[in-house]
């Protein structure tokens, strides 16, 4: 399996994912620039978190008008695996390849710290490898990252099971407290109808070896490299 890796002016957790896919996983992986305009030779495009184009007009607006967006949307229409982080997860929903938006924080605060989130479908590419109901604990670092779709579009997501993960405490409990930014629904990643493209606001990348304090991202790459 060989991945993409995307790298847009601003992108800052570009090398991290690398180093995870290359070192952890030992799968072939490439950077790719945001005027490269073919991914034909990949069979996974990740989008990593960042500040990309320094978040100007608002997070993932100017990524999301790239040669290399234009490349990622040929990709996930041909069933391809593309799977964005954070800033990443910002640009899928720009580009319109997810449902909703992702608005400031209801603190208006950047937030980095922890965050518990429970699997809501493990029935998925990106989360085969894990337990429905299971709660991981992987680190948030956005500005942006309150996940929003009107009512109407969320029931269907929810009939679709198209929700991937909830905030929820270390119990599993979803609450205001334990929400970190006013996601509607609690909501912290999701997947299209198609069930090959997802994003996420929480770092798995962050969460893969013991010594950053968390491995619960480390399965959702190892359900990633056992399709």
């Amino acid at each position: 399996m060989k991945f993409a890796v995307c790298v847009f002016p601003g992108s800052n957790c570009d090398y991290d994912t690398y180093y995870v896919i290359r070192d952890l996983l030992e799968k072939k992986v490439d950077f790719v620039y945001y005027n490269q305009k073919d991914l034909s030779s990949y069979d996974c495009v990740v989008l990593p978190g960042g500040f990309s184009f320094g978040d100007y007009l608002r997070p993932g607006a100017l990524a999301a008008r790239t040669p290399l967006a234009q490349a990622i949307v040929d990709f996930a229409l041909k069933g391809k695996l593309v799977l964005g982080i954070c800033n990443g997860f910002q640009i899928l929903t720009e580009l319109e390849l997810l449902p909703g938006a992702l608005l400031p924080n209801s603190s208006l605060k950047f937030i980095c710290r922890d965050v518990y989130l429970k699997v809501e479908n493990a029935n998925t590419p990106l989360t085969k490898k894990l337990e429905e109901g299971e709660i991981l604990r992987i680190p948030i670092a956005h500005h942006d990252g309150r996940y929003y779709v009107p009512q109407e579009t969320l029931k269907e997501m929810e009939e679709r099971n198209q929700i991937l993960f909830r905030y929820t405490d270390e119990k599993g409990i979803t609450s205001e407290l334990a929400n970190p930014n006013g996601s509607v629904a609690h909501i912290a990643g999701v997947m299209n109808k198609d069930k090959n493209v997802f994003g996420m606001m929480p770092h798995p990348e962050r969460a893969s070896e013991d010594i950053l304090g968390s491995h619960d991202g480390l399965m959702l790459w190892y359900s990633l490299i056992s399709e």
